[in-house]
């Protein structure tokens, strides 16, 4: 079955990196595109970034020019490098990936930026 478990969160100062991983089994991972998403309690969940199957990236519009999302398809994973945190990027990050109309999610990663 889809499993995606992302790790690499935790606490870092507003200014600092954190890079996020996302590894991926149950399906060929590198048909698939490959997306990140965040969640506060006060906010829908929200689109950060995605991955085509062939490494084009984009993105939302709050993290652009920040975060870098890349794959590596030999290791089955999903990496999201965030760059210049601030406060207003804490939250859950979740890994998701669509397939045949179905969104399949991992556990999550806690991500605190504070001083």
């Amino acid at each position: 079955q889809v499993q995606l478990v992302e790790s690499g969160g935790g606490l870092v100062q507003p200014g600092g990196s954190l890079r996020l991983s996302c590894a991926a089994s149950g399906f060929t991972f590198s048909s698939y595109a490959m997306n990140w998403y965040r969640q506060t309690p006060e906010k829908e969940r929200e689109f950060i970034a995605g991955i085509g199957s062939v490494g084009l990236g984009y993105y939302g519009a709050s993290v652009k020019g920040r975060f870098t999302i890349s794959r590596d398809n030999g290791k089955n994973t999903v990496y999201l490098e965030m760059s210049s945190l601030k406060p207003e990027d804490t939250a859950v990050y979740y890994c998701n990936v669509r397939r045949f109309q179905y969104d399949y999610w991992g556990q999550g990663t806690q991500v605190t930026v504070s001083s």
